[in-house]
């Protein structure tokens, strides 16, 4: 095995970490409909039980897809 191909091997799983973890981030993101940002009161605060209700529904979905993200990749 040369040289070329080692590396090749090496950025590729280091890219592919890299822009799983960037998925990841974003679908969180998602979830939370835009995170903590300047002037915004944390996740729990301020919410009605309705919209308590659908942001733990929106994690879900997030941590379903993520696992769903994970099998396709394995079954590449």
């Amino acid at each position: 095995m040369n040289i070329d191909r080692i590396i090749n091997m090496i950025v590729r799983q280091v890219t592919r970490k890299l822009v799983n973890k960037g998925v990841d981030a974003g679908i969180d993101m998602a979830a939370r409909r835009g995170g903590k940002g300047a002037g915004e009161v944390a996740e729990g605060e301020a919410m009605s039980p309705e919209e308590r209700k659908r942001a733990q529904a929106a994690k879900q979905a997030a941590r379903r897809a993520r696992q769903a993200a994970k099998v396709a990749r394995r079954l590449r």
